[in-house]
């Protein structure tokens, strides 16, 4: 079982930016691939930005060129920078852990992005 703990989330005005983390522990062996997707109220789950082990990255259209998701395999633990942050960036952002091929079967508690106009 892997346990996964966000953090880094607030309130920031429109262009501006933050930093998500997102620390993982327990079985962290079986999580090849690990992203951030977020929820928008009303809305469900997207797929923000994943990184494979070998750092591969994929991005969602609506953030590539402004978030960077990075990972640090020896601390068991992956970032995601937002910069230029739009108000439809807001949401409830969520860590997820898998062993591949787009299956997740780990997820944090969540972490609330608010942009501001």
């Amino acid at each position: 079982q892997v346990r996964l703990v966000e953090s880094g989330g607030g309130v920031v005005q429109a262009g501006g930016s933050l930093r998500l983390s997102c620390a993982a522990s327990g079985r962290t062996s079986s999580s090849s691939d690990m992203g951030w997707f977020r929820q928008a109220p009303g809305k469900g789950r997207d797929m923000v930005a994943t990184i494979s082990w070998s750092g591969a990255t994929d991005y969602d259209g609506s953030v590539e060129g402004r978030f960077t998701i990075s990972r640090d395999n020896a601390k068991n633990k992956i970032d995601l920078q937002m910069n230029s942050l739009k108000p439809e960036d807001t949401a409830v952002y969520y860590c997820a852990a898998g062993p591949g091929g787009n299956y997740w079967n780990a997820w944090g508690q969540g972490i609330q992005v608010t942009v501001s106009s």
